[in-house]
C-alpha cells in the first residue's frame, strides 16, 4: 500500500495519541492518521480510574506545591524542568479536554469536585463518574477524532519503525488480513502506552504489551528508567484479568489496609511504591497472597463510585459490609522512549508521548493521576513542535542525559548503558505459531517476572528473567506472521531490557527495589539509566 505521507501518524489510541491527533487536524490542517491494534476506545486510557491532577481552584493549591509533591514521589530521578511544565500547561489542557465535552464531577456549587490521592498533600485530582475518569476521556477524545483524522487503521499492528538516513519516515504495518504494507508519515508519535502484560497479574489490558519501546529499541532509539515498574497496591484479588482497580481515591476518602489479622501497617496515603512495599513484605510475613481494604466507612460508596460498585456486585461483593480482598498488581511504567521537553526522541522524525515516553515527569515512580495530565500536555507540545518546524531533539527534559555527552550527571557512570546483545532470530518456531503455544509461552514469561523481576528483586533472580526473556524470544521469530507472535516478541524483548536495567541499578529507589541493596545510593544512582542498543536491521526502510 502505497499513498503520500502523512503529516503526523499517531500509533495508539489512548490519551496522548487521540489529543495529539485531535489537536493536529483540527487547529493545525495536518493530515493526520490514527493506527490502533485494536479498536480507538481499546487502550489504557479507559481503564485509568483515579482522575487527573491538576491546580484548578484557588489556595491553598498551587503549582509549586504540586510540583513539590511529583519531584517527592519521583526520589530524586524527576527532570525539574519537565514537572515544571506538566503542572504549569495542566490546568489549560484539563480545560481544553471539558471544551470538548468530558464531563467531569461536580459539587452542588458547581464547581470541579476535586480528591486527594496517596502523594497529594492537599485535594486537587479531577473525577468523571467517581472512579470513570479514563473512560470518560476516552469517549470525548475518539468522538472528536472521528471528526478530524484523516486516515484511522484500526485491528493493525505496528510491527516495525522505517528509518531512512537517520530519519522515521513511517512504520511497516501488519494488516487485519495478515497482509503486510508500510505507512509513511513526515512524523510519527509513539502514544502506545505500557507493558503491564509483562507480568501474571495487572490492572492494564490485553494490549498493553509495550509495542512501542520495543520496536524503539530494535531501532536503535534512548530509553531510560524501565527499571522503574509501578505496581498499583490495590487492585482487587479476583481471577479476572486484567485486575479491578480499586481506585487511589478510595483511600483518599477514607478506606484502610488491613493485613491478615486485621490491623492496618501502613498510612494510607504515602506514594504507592511506599504502600506496596509495605503490602509485599507484610504479605510475605504473614504468608497469605492478599490483603484487606475496608471501606465499610465510606458514605454514598455507590454514588460516589459507580464504576467500581458494579466491579464489586460482580464479584459477589459489598463494600457496605465486606473488607476487600486486594494484592498488588503492575499497573504502570515510569520510564520509556527518552524525549526532550517537545516530545522529540533521539532519533529524528520519532515523537513520544504518554506511558511510552520518558519525559522526566515521573522519575523513580509516578505521583497518583499524574498519569493522563502527562499524556495531554506533552501531546499537545508535539504538535506545537511540529507545526513550528523542529526536527530534532535538543538537550532539554530528561533528553540532557543523552544529548549532554560524557560526565552529564543524568547518565549512569557518564555514559549510555549498552544493553547486551539481544537476538530474537532464534531459530524455526513454526510449532508456537499455534495459539495454544504462544499463550503457554506468554503465560510462562509472565509468571517469571512476576517472580523474578517484580515488586522485590535480586541481582541472581533478574538474571534468570533474562535468561527466560531470552529463551521467549528465541522461540518466535522476527517474521512471525500472527499479532500475537509479535507482542510476544515485544514482551520478550522490553522483558529482557527492563531486567538489565534493574541488574545494573544496584540500589533501591522509588518503585524498584533490590532486595540485596535495600538502600537508597545516591551517590552513584541519582542519575538515569539510559539503554541505547544496537540497530537491528528491522526498521530499515
Amino acid at each position: 500500500m502505497t499513498t503520500e505521507p502523512l503529516d503526523l501518524l499517531v500509533l495508539g489510541s489512548g490519551v496522548a495519541g487521540l489529543s495529539a491527533a485531535v489537536r493536529a487536524a483540527e487547529i493545525h490542517g495536518m493530515r493526520v492518521g490514527v493506527l490502533t491494534k485494536g479498536e480507538l476506545h481499546q487502550a489504557t486510557t479507559r481503564w485509568a480510574q483515579g482522575g487527573v491532577a491538576a491546580v484548578l481552584h484557588d489556595d491553598p493549591d498551587s503549582t509549586d506545591l504540586h510540583l513539590a509533591d511529583t519531584l517527592a514521589a519521583g526520589a530524586g530521578l524527576c527532570d525539574a524542568d519537565a514537572v515544571r511544565v506538566l503542572v504549569d500547561e495542566g490546568p489549560g489542557r484539563v480545560h481544553e479536554l471539558i471544551a470538548l465535552g468530558a464531563m467531569f464531577d461536580r459539587d452542588e456549587h458547581g464547581r470541579l469536585a476535586l480528591a486527594r490521592e496517596g502523594g497529594h498533600s492537599v485535594p486537587r485530582v479531577v473525577h468523571a463518574g467517581g472512579a470513570a475518569t479514563g473512560a470518560e476521556i476516552e469517549r470525548a477524545l475518539v468522538d472528536a477524532v472521528h471528526r478530524t483524522a484523516a486516515v484511522l487503521h484500526e485491528n493493525t499492528f505496528a510491527l516495525e519503525l522505517l528509518v531512512d538516513d537517520g530519519r522515521c519516515v513511517g512504520i511497516e504495518a501488519l494488516a487485519p488480513d495478515g497482509g503486510r504494507y508500510q505507512l509513511r508519515a513526515n512524523n510519527v508519535l509513539l502514544a502506545t502506552g505500557g507493558a503491564g502484560q509483562l507480568f501474571a497479574v495487572t490492572t492494564n489490558p490485553l494490549e498493553a504489551t509495550g509495542d512501542g519501546i520495543a520496536m524503539a529499541l530494535r531501532a536503535g532509539v534512548a530509553v531510560a528508567d524501565i527499571e522503574f515498574v509501578q505496581f498499583h497496591p490495590t487492585a482487587l484479588h479476583h481471577p479476572s484479568m486484567p485486575r479491578p482497580l480499586l481506585s487511589e481515591a478510595l483511600r483518599g476518602h477514607g478506606a484502610l489496609l488491613r493485613d491478615a489479622n486485621g490491623e492496618r501497617f501502613v498510612d494510607e496515603l504515602l506514594p504507592r511504591d511506599e504502600v506496596t512495599r509495605a503490602e509485599t513484605t507484610r504479605m510475605l510475613e504473614q504468608g497469605v497472597d492478599h490483603l484487606w481494604l475496608d471501606a465499610t466507612g465510606l458514605e454514598n460508596f455507590e454514588l460516589r463510585f459507580p464504576t467500581i460498585a458494579a466491579d464489586l456486585r460482580a464479584a459477589g461483593l459489598d463494600p457496605a459490609r465486606d473488607w476487600l480482598p486486594i494484592a498488588p498488581a503492575a499497573h504502570y511504567l515510569c520510564g520509556g522512549v527518552i524525549t526532550d521537553l517537545d516530545g522529540a526522541s533521539s532519533l529524528g522524525g520519532l515523537w513520544a508521548a504518554g506511558e511510552v515516553a520518558c519525559s522526566g515527569v515521573h522519575g523513580a515512580n509516578r505521583l497518583a493521576s499524574n498519569s493522563l495530565l502527562e499524556g495531554m500536555v506533552f501531546a499537545f507540545r508535539v504538535v506545537e513542535a511540529i507545526e513550528q518546524g523542529k526536527v530534532e531533539a535538543e538537550a532539554t527534559g530528561a533528553m540532557r542525559a543523552v544529548l549532554d555527552g560524557d560526565g552529564s550527571p543524568g547518565v549512569i557512570r557518564g555514559r549510555p548503558v549498552d544493553e547486551p546483545s539481544f537476538d530474537v532470530d532464534g531459530g524455526d518456531a513454526t510449532e508456537v505459531f499455534e495459539p495454544a503455544g504462544l499463550t503457554r509461552l506468554r503465560d510462562r514469561l509472565q509468571r517469571r517476572m512476576t517472580e523474578l523481576a517484580g515488586v522485590i528483586r535480586t541481582g541472581s533472580s533478574l538474571q534468570a528473567a533474562m535468561k527466560e526473556a531470552t529463551a521467549a524470544a528465541g522461540a518466535v521469530s522476527r517474521r512471525a506472521g500472527s499479532p500475537a507472535a509479535a507482542e510476544l516478541r515485544n514482551l520478550a524483548r522490553l522483558a529482557h531490557a527492563m531486567s538489565f536495567a534493574a541488574l545494573v541499578r544496584e540500589e533501591s529507589r522509588g518503585a524498584h527495589t533490590r532486595q540485596d541493596f535495600p538502600e537508597r545510593d545516591d551517590q552513584r544512582f541519582r542519575s538515569r539509566l539510559v539503554l541505547r542498543p544496537p540497530v537491528s536491521q528491522a526498521g530499515a526502510a
